[in-house]
């Protein structure tokens, strides 16, 4: 073959004619298609596929998940006043709460009121035994009312030596004018009187500041008076009631050993009380000392404020505790649940959505908005602001009028389109 037709051949073109070198003349060269009517069945079957993949793209992206009507919740997004509210289960705790701990530790001797029984300041509740301490008060007192004897004696001595003193100067004073004793002899006896006056009252003196240091020893006030502190230790081993209330989470058995410093209970306060609630650790910022909270109770309508926000986090929840702002409800009690809205703003008007458990999915960040014919939903960015446990605001990226799928989107929340089966949405 020529170089001329192997350059034809090369670019597609069709040899008609010509007889094959070598052959006897009846080998005739077969023309080759053109390259275009040899690719173009294949450029035809990109060209379906590249249509088909731009259609799929074009009708809302390449992750599709088919899902039945009656498993999704679709919300509809309206207009309207949004109140930013925390709904939060609140219970109802004492004010007060007096806990009964152990000055000295001992083992129960008795008991002498019941767990949630009424008790009055002051009214004995539990009596411990500790031989030990009170040996040992007793050799304290022991001590103290020998060092009284020893002073009362050694004044009464002083005293007597004064009394001796005086009379042998007075006697010895005539002696002394009549010459019939030594001046030095008088002169040692005024000498002597002396030194037992100032010993007097040096002893006096001391016997005094004893007396105040022992003073400031003197703690409380019982139904006697004044308690010496020597005694206070075995006075500790009758646990008496703070304050007036009632008794509970009483922690004591006769025969139990109980150390210093341990719990035998409580006494909270009988009809003072407030509310105490668990917040999720999402509003930790948000909830401050004096915010209004409100609740319904007997068709009666309730306000309490926000008394002390405790910053330390457990279980995803931090505590907040409420006073009541004006009367509390009549009959309530420790322990009785409540349903409690905290106020965070007042009501504005705002576009918003259905609150739904997609939020805790997509984070807020995008939704599944459903088309114009029902037929599917649409992976959507939007931004959405403030929550309630009925609605959540919408800042961008929806209107009112669409709607959207509020329900969970664990199963899909890899997809870009979710396609509905036939059935009834969930309104």
């Amino acid at each position: 073959m020529s170089i001329t037709d192997r350059l034809l051949a090369l670019w597609g073109r069709e040899v008609e004619t010509g007889i094959v070198a070598g052959s006897d003349g009846q080998d005739r060269r077969i023309a080759r298609k053109p390259r275009w009517r040899r690719y173009a069945p294949i450029a035809l079957i990109v060209l379906v596929l590249g249509a088909g993949a731009a259609w799929l793209l074009l009708r809302g992206g390449g992750n599709v998940y088919r899902a039945p009507l009656t498993q999704l919740t679709i919300g509809t997004v309206h207009q309207g006043p949004f109140e930013d509210y925390i709904a939060v289960r609140a219970s109802v705790a004492p004010l007060v709460t007096a806990y009964l701990t152990t000055e000295q530790g001992g083992t129960v001797k008795q008991v002498l009121a019941e767990d949630g029984a009424a008790v009055k300041k002051g009214q004995p509740l539990i009596v411990l035994s500790n031989p030990a301490l009170e040996l040992q008060v007793a050799s304290q007192q022991l001590n103290f009312e020998q060092t009284r004897f020893k002073y009362q004696q050694d004044l009464l001595n002083i005293q007597h030596q004064l009394d001796k003193l005086k009379a042998d100067i007075e006697r010895d004073k005539v002696l002394l004018e009549g010459g019939a004793l030594a001046a030095s002899i008088y002169r040692q006896e005024q000498q002597e009187l002396e030194y037992y006056q100032a010993l007097q009252t040096a002893t006096i003196a001391s016997h005094a500041a004893e007396e105040k240091v022992r003073a400031t020893q003197l703690t409380g006030d019982t139904s006697g008076g004044k308690v010496d502190i020597t005694r206070a230790g075995v006075e500790a081993l009758t646990i008496r009631a703070p304050m007036d209330g009632q008794l509970t989470a009483l922690d004591a058995e006769i025969g139990q050993s109980k150390p210093v410093g341990a719990v035998l209970g409580q006494v909270n306060s009988a009809d003072r009380f407030k509310l105490t609630a668990q917040v999720d650790e999402f509003y930790l910022g948000q909830v401050t000392v004096g915010q209004g909270a409100r609740f319904t109770m007997d068709d009666r309508q309730y306000r309490a404020k926000v008394a002390k926000v405790y910053p330390q986090v457990s279980n995803g929840t931090f505590k907040a505790d409420f006073y009541f702002d004006g009367p509390a409800p009549a009959g309530i009690h420790v322990g009785q649940a409540i349903d409690m809205k905290i106020e965070l703003g007042g009501a504005r008007q705002a576009v918003m959505l259905p609150n739904g458990p997609f939020y805790q999915d997509t984070g807020g960040n995008w939704i599944f908005v459903v088309t114009p014919d029902s037929s599917a939903a649409i992976r959507r960015n939007v931004k959405l602001g403030r929550r309630n446990p009925e609605y959540v605001e919408v800042v961008d990226g929806l209107k009112p009028g669409e709607r959207a799928i509020v329900s969970g989107y664990e199963a899909f929340v890899k997809m870009d389109r979710i396609e509905f089966l036939t059935g009834t949405a969930q309104q």
